[in-house]
C-alpha cells in the first residue's frame, strides 16, 4: 500500500530544488522537475491549507494514519506546554517555514526565466508568509515561536526544538533571532550534548521519550546552520562541540537519537533504546556541520560563492576538498584566522556571510 503521511515532504521537494540550483543543476534537469515543482506548489496551496488560512496543517483521513505528520510523529509529539494534546488540524511552525522557503526558490527560478510576473508572485506569497508567521506564531510573553497552531488557530505554546528549522529557511525577523538561541542554548534545552526536542521545563519532557526530550543529531545540525544564519556563531560551534563529542563516544557513529540527560549528570550520552545506527539523516548530519563551519553558500548562477569561515577556539586547522560547485572542484583551507580558497577560476568569492533573510535569490524580499 502506498501511504502520504508526510506534511513537510512537498514544500522540502521544492526547497531542495532552489538549493541544487544553487550548485548549479543542470538546465535540462531543473527544467524536467520544475513541473513537480509547481504541482507541489499547488499541493500546498489547495490541500495542505485545509482551511485558507495561509497555513498548511495536517489531520489523518483514518485511525489508521499517523496523529502527527511532521518529522516528530510520534502521537504525543505536539503538546502545549502544559501538557495537553494539540487537536488536529494542526500547523506545525517549522512546516510554514519551509513554504516561506519554497516560495522563495520558486521566485528564483521565475526570475531566471525572465518571468517577472511569477517571480512577483512569490515573492509577494513569500513575504506575506513571513509577516503573518511572525505575528501568529510569535509568543510574546516567552519570547518564543509556537510549536504549532491547534484546530482553533490557539498556538501550542511548548518550547521546542522545532523553531531551530526556522532560523535555517529563514523566516524568523532578525530581531526575535536572539530570543530563538537564547533559548535553544539555555539550560532547558541544550543538554551539553545537543539541543533537546522540548524544553525540560515543559510538563510533557521526558529525556527518554522519542520527540519530548530526546536529542536528534540532523535536529541539531539544522539547528546550527540556522543559528549561524542569522549571526550565532558562537551558539553554533556549542552544538556542534557536543555533537562530535557524542560521535566520538559512539565509535564516530551519530545514532538517530539519544537520550535527553544532561552532559553534567553523565560521562556519556545515554542510548535510545530502539535508536537506529546507522541512520541517514544523522549521517548526513557532518556534512551540514562542515558547510555551518565554512558559511558557505554557492550561487553558480550568478557566478558567486559567499564564504566567511569562522572555527571555534578548538578547531585550528579545517581542509575541505571535493566541494563541487557548477563543473569545478573547490578546496578550502582554514588555518586559525586565514582562509585559502582553490579551484574558483570563473566564480567570484565574496568572503562574507549571506543575508539571513534571502535564500535561493540575492535580494531581501520586501512587499
Amino acid at each position: 500500500d502506498v501511504y502520504y503521511g508526510s506534511v513537510d515532504a512537498t514544500p522540502l521537494f521544492v526547497m531542495l530544488l532552489g538549493e541544487l540550483r544553487r550548485w548549479d543543476l543542470a538546465d535540462e534537469t531543473v527544467e524536467r522537475l520544475l513541473p513537480h515543482a509547481d504541482r507541489a506548489l499547488e499541493w500546498i496551496e489547495q490541500f495542505g491549507d485545509r482551511d485558507g488560512d495561509g497555513y498548511v496543517e495536517y489531520q489523518r483521513r483514518t485511525e489508521r494514519g499517523l496523529e502527527n505528520q511532521g518529522w516528530k510523529d510520534s502521537w504525543d509529539a505536539i503538546r502545549f506546554a502544559d501538557g495537553r494534546l494539540a487537536t488536529p488540524p494542526i500547523a506545525l511552525c517549522e512546516v510554514q517555514a519551509y513554504v516561506y522557503a519554497a516560495y522563495v526558490a520558486r521566485a528564483h527560478f521565475a526570475r531566471e526565466a525572465g518571468d517577472v510576473e511569477t517571480m512577483r508572485k512569490y515573492q509577494r506569497k513569500a513575504y506575506d508568509l513571513r509577516r503573518r508567521f511572525n505575528e501568529d506564531f510569535w509568543l510574546d510573553d516567552v519570547g518564543a515561536y509556537a510549536l504549532a497552531l491547534d484546530r482553533d488557530k490557539r498556538p501550542v505554546d511548548a518550547i521546542a526544538s522545532n523553531m531551530g528549522h526556522c532560523l535555517w529557511a529563514g523566516i524568523v525577523d532578525p530581531e526575535r533571532a536572539p530570543h530563538v538561541a537564547r533559548h535553544l542554548l539555555g539550560p532547558d534545552m541544550f543538554s551539553g550534548w545537543g539541543v533537546r526536542t522540548l524544553s525540560r521545563a515543559m510538563r510533557a519532557y521526558n529525556p527518554v521519550s522519542y520527540h519530548n526530550g530526546s536529542v536528534w543529531p540532523h535536529d541539531n545540525a539544522i539547528c546550527a546552520a540556522g543559528l549561524v544564519r542569522y549571526g550565532f556563531v558562537e551558539e553554533a560551534h556549542r552544538i556542534i562541540e557536543g555533537q562530535l563529542a557524542v560521535a566520538a563516544g559512539a565509535g564516530g557513529r551519530l545514532p538517530e537519537l539519544f537520550a535527553g540527560f544532561d552532559r553534567t549528570s553523565v560521562g556519556v550520552p545515554a542510548a535510545y533504546p530502539t535508536s537506529c545506527s546507522p541512520q541517514a539523516w544523522a549521517a548526513a548530519s557532518p556534512l551540514l556541520w562542515l558547510r555551518t563551519l565554512l558559511r558557505l553558500d554557492p550561487w553558480a548562477q550568478q557566478g558567486k560563492v559567499l564564504l566567511s569561515p569562522e572555527l571555534p577556539s578548538w578547531i585550528r586547522y579545517l581542509d575541505v576538498d571535493g566541494i563541487r560547485i557548477s563543473d569545478r572542484e573547490v578546496r578550502v583551507t582554514v588555518v586559525d584566522d586565514r582562509v585559502e580558497v582553490h579551484g574558483t577560476e570563473g566564480l567570484d568569492v565574496e568572503m562574507r556571510p549571506r543575508d539571513p533573510l534571502t535564500s535561493a535569490i540575492p535580494d531581501t524580499i520586501e512587499p
